[in-house]
């Protein structure tokens, strides 16, 4: 492999951001947490007195499982373009700048096409092992149990077939160090012996599946390439899940609900997959934005309009709540009524009987009402400008949804579900976003919340060349106000503000498991002549390297060249 190919050493710990102001610590667009080993080793000990020691092996092994499967998904989408060998080399080193190993490689080799893996690695200075001696001294079993569940789940995504790793040798048997072998399972002559450990389903849908995203329960299922569908609900915080708890509660029910929350929160969103989801799925789901409505024509477009009723009225017909009869009406931004049809509105509700305007009789109506509001109908009702009546009678079944700077974990999977949506709608190969892009998306304040972001993605995938990932400078171009960049690690591991220059030639030392500075600098030399030689047609200048274009442009820029 390449060390000096991308992800190197330093790009994955550029990779790693603190945000104290938030209380999030991210891995590109993972959040991470920072706990002592101490408490990691006192939660082994209570699996293992309440579960057994097989117990606790197989469910700290399935944890692992799943974070290294997530980890090579996130490798994978952020550097696109990376020499496989590379990309696989990015997970040991990641375990590594994660505290929980130190890793050496012994032997590696494989081939996707064909299915063939075997690698060897030596493990030094396993917090597992330190936690698991201190509490159950050494024994005659192996205990690194998640760092296997992490190193097989991590080679199966990126196989693309389940591969077990085995620990052959362990410092908690009384060994030197930790050695581990990893191969396919249809190449282990007894693979029963660890496969009750993992998941229980190993094919190659399931690992691809096992990495993928959450979304929301109340979506059908999907294929990985159309997860993200237009019209889900999309999200794994605490907020969002609580909201979509209330949905799936209320939905079987004929309650009103009260939706609020600032604007571009997702309401609309909200109301049509609690249709959706309800035993009116059948019957029409109708909207209405009550601020875009003048006062004259609201009665008229909320009850309908019989012919000869004013001057102009041609024709009769139905308003809204005929329209959705047996179904759901949605009425946005509630609080912009006047105070009169806020007065025919609550009669509506009230006796569930309509009347068009100019007619002579009563039409009855079966309408399940959905409402949303930006502004606290509490204060409208305190400032007179809202019936306080009416209020209750919306006021049902509130359900909140918070502005999206305080659902930052539901960023990345929004980020994804407008990528693959703008990308194909606009026809334009886009792999992702920069590792600096992710950073400034995850701390920006989002006045504008889904919607603005939303619009952000579509942006940079517009801007952004083909093949070439979205960077900062297409995202924010209109005045935007970026909030203060986390932290991230600096030269020798210290946390610092600011991106710190790779080691210079002159300091005459390397960077560890990154490139050497003398490679650096050939390299430079071949990308500056391959320009040269092209006048500066940096899609020439790739051909002639035999790179593409987006490889090109990035490693330019790694080296302060473009």
């Amino acid at each position: 492999m390449d060390e000096g190919a991308s992800p190197t050493l330093r790009e994955l710990a550029e990779s790693l951001a603190f945000s104290p102001g938030d209380g999030r610590i991210w891995l590109n667009d993972q959040r991470m947490l920072l706990w002592r080993s101490s408490t990691y080793g006192a939660m082994r000990r209570e699996l293992v007195a309440r579960l057994g020691q097989e117990g606790a092996r197989s469910l700290l092994t399935r944890v692992g499982y799943m974070a290294g499967a997530r980890d090579a998904e996130m490798v994978r989408r952020t550097w696109p373009d990376s020499d496989p060998a590379n990309t696989f080399d990015a997970g040991p080193r990641l375990h590594g700048l994660e505290g929980i190993v130190r890793p050496e490689t012994v032997a590696f080799q494989f081939d996707i096409a064909r299915g063939d893996f075997y690698a060897e690695y030596l493990w030094h200075d396993s917090s597992e092992d330190d936690e698991h001696i201190a509490a159950f001294d050494i024994g005659s079993d192996p205990a690194c149990w998640m760092q296997v569940g992490y190193a097989s789940g991590y080679a199966s995504a990126f196989m693309g077939k389940l591969i077990i790793f085995r620990e052959v040798a362990c410092r908690s048997m009384g060994d030197e160090v930790c050695r581990v072998v990893g191969r396919p399972a249809d190449q282990w002559e007894d693979p029963e012996l660890d496969q009750h450990h993992f998941l229980p389903d190993h094919s190659a849908r399931q690992v691809g599946r096992s990495v993928a995203p959450q979304i929301s329960e109340v979506s059908r299922p999907l294929d990985d390439d159309s997860r993200f569908p237009d019209g889900e609900l999309i999200g794994i915080s605490a907020s969002f899940s609580a909201a979509r708890h209330l949905i799936e509660r209320v939905a079987s029910t004929s309650a009103t609900v009260l939706f609020t929350g600032p604007s571009g929160a997702g309401k609309e969103l909200f109301a049509q997959t609690l249709h959706r989801i309800s035993p009116r799925a059948q019957a029409p789901f109708v909207a209405l934005n009550c601020a875009a409505i003048p006062d004259t024509l609201i009665e008229s477009e909320l009850f309908g309009v019989e012919r000869g009723a004013f001057t102009g009225a041609t024709t009769s017909r139905p308003g809204r709540f005929e329209r959705a009869n047996g179904g759901t009406l949605f009425l946005d931004e509630i609080a912009s009524l006047s105070f009169a049809a806020q007065g025919k509105l609550l009669r509506a509700l009230q006796e569930r009987r309509i009347e068009r305007v100019g007619a002579v009789r009563e039409t009855t109506v079966d309408v399940r009402v959905v409402a949303a509001t930006n502004v606290d109908l509490r204060d409208e009702v305190a400032a007179g400008r809202f019936r306080e009546d009416l209020y209750f009678r919306l006021n049902v079944f509130p359900i909140h949804l918070p502005p999206l700077k305080e659902r930052r974990d539901d960023i990345p999977l929004l980020m994804e579900a407008f990528l693959r949506r703008y990308r194909q709608q606009h026809q334009r190969q886009v792999p992702g976003f920069t590792p600096r892009a992710v950073r400034a998306l995850l701390q920006y304040d989002f006045p504008g919340n889904i919607r603005e972001l939303q619009n952000l993605v579509e942006r940079g995938v517009i801007l952004a060349g083909q093949d070439e990932p979205i960077d900062v400078h297409h995202l924010f171009r209109s005045g935007e106000v970026q909030g203060q960049m986390p932290l991230g690690l600096g030269e020798g591991g210290r946390l610092t503000t600011t991106r710190q220059p790779a080691t210079s030639p002159s300091d005459g030392a390397g960077e560890g498991a990154g490139r050497r500075p003398s490679k650096s600098r050939q390299e430079a030399q071949q990308y500056r002549n391959a320009l040269v030689a092209s006048r500066y047609n940096v899609a020439e200048a790739a051909r002639q390297l035999g790179l593409t274009r987006a490889q090109l442009a990035y490693r330019l820029k790694r080296l302060g060249l473009d």
